[in-house]
């Protein structure tokens, strides 16, 4: 077993250096940041836009008077209600026919509110009237009765915690580092395919496996490609937590996990290396058995979508603690991870991580184990490389 783990240790370091100092693990590092910076851009972009169509301005043309109550009422209505949420008034030139100051594309509106508050008229297309209607009415009835929303004090009695809340802050903790640990695990985990098809393709592969047991070789490739993980997690979190610390209000707190915050990063960093080497070793013997990148491109996508319906079937577990689903997911050893880290954020106990931990890496093993086997198998059996899907030759004439 030493001599296993000392081969492993070699292969780990010369796949780990292989990656880390290129050029291309810059490119690696910096990627998923980009979609982040896009993705943000448009978010703000896209809710800009969503609450100019869903809050249109509408035009004012009212007498002095009348417009002045309208404009009050409009922004009484908005100190309680939250500006966005109610449609803009924008004064208009009055007296003019409001369907003349629609023919003007400089208008600025999209409808005109005349007549009266009593009264008010809007004009406008059938949908822009739909929209605004419920909104004009609200501001006209607070003008009308002149007492706009009055203010009402709250007594305020602050408590240090709530039992329903904290309960539902911490399912929503569990979630999310649900979502976190099964993203950075579909992203990182898909390198090892690659990896292993392009030293067969190579003959660096057979090489290896005449210098050291088979077995230290899978074990070593598993530990270099998790230890680059590492480094991606570790410089996307300082990004994550820089940015947090820059985007976030000074009353910004997470809620505290059941276990505490350092036994739950740890233990979030051990279910991510457990989910990683569960599917990494899964993917390490598929491209093991492959010939061509054709043939993984064809075996990733049923086990990527068979990973994700795992995943789906942890997300319905969270929040039934204690059932037979929760149970079901926390036994399987690919929903393991999921499901144990959701746990993890909703209740303090430590034993079932403990057997969690130890039942998932007993599964890494057997999974590098049954890898390993196929391969001597279809492989490295008398020296003939046999491909995983075999085209059948055409019968002779």
């Amino acid at each position: 077993m030493k001599d296993i783990l000392r081969a492993a240790m070699v292969i780990a370091r010369r796949d780990f250096s292989a990656v880390i100092f290129t050029r291309t693990f810059l490119f690696f590092l910096l990627g998923p940041l980009l979609p982040i910076l896009i993705g943000m851009a448009f978010g703000g972009l896209s809710e800009k836009i969503s609450t100019d169509s869903l809050r249109p301005a509408a035009g004012l043309s009212m007498s002095p008077d009348e417009t002045a109550r309208m404009l009050a009422a409009r922004e009484a209505v908005a100190r309680r209600i939250g500006a966005d949420h109610i449609s803009a008034l924008e004064k208009a030139p009055w007296p003019v026919d409001p369907r003349s100051l629609l023919a003007h594309s400089d208008a600025g509106y999209v409808a005109v509110v005349s007549g009266s508050v009593d009264r008010p008229v809007l004009t406008g297309q059938p949908s822009d009237i739909d929209r605004l209607e419920g909104d004009v009415r609200l501001i006209a009835s607070a003008a009308k009765t002149r007492a706009v929303l009055p203010e009402v004090d709250v007594e305020r009695h602050p408590v240090a915690q709530s039992v329903s809340g904290q309960t539902q802050a911490r399912l929503t903790m569990g979630r999310a580092a649900q979502i976190l640990i099964f993203l950075l695990t579909m992203l990182l985990a898909g390198m090892v395919l690659s990896n292993m098809v392009e030293e067969k393709n190579n003959k660096v592969i057979e090489i290896l496996a005449a210098a050291v047991p088979i077995d230290a070789v899978f074990l070593g490739k598993l530990m270099a490609m998790l230890s680059m993980s590492f480094i991606g997690i570790i410089f996307w979190g300082g990004c994550a937590v820089a940015g947090l610390a820059l985007l976030a209000g000074p009353g910004f707190a997470l809620p505290t996990p059941a276990v505490g915050w350092p036994v739950f990063i740890l233990l979030a960093v051990l279910y991510f290396a457990m989910a990683y080497c569960l599917l990494g070793s899964l993917f390490l013997s598929i491209g093991a058995q492959a010939a061509t990148v054709r043939e993984v491109q064809t075996l990733n996508m049923p086990v990527t979508m068979a990973q994700m319906v795992i995943f789906f079937f942890a997300t319905y577990a969270v929040d039934h603690m204690g059932s037979a689903p929760e149970i079901a997911a926390a036994v399987f050893p690919l929903s393991s991870p999921f499901a144990m880290i959701a746990r993890a954020a909703q209740d303090g106990a430590i034993w079932p991580h403990v057997l969690a931990l130890l039942w998932q890496a007993m599964w890494v093993g057997l999974i590098i184990r049954m890898g390993v086997w196929l391969f001597r198998r279809h492989v490295l059996n008398s020296g003939a490389k046999r491909p995983l899907f075999r085209r059948r030759s055409a019968p002779r004439a």
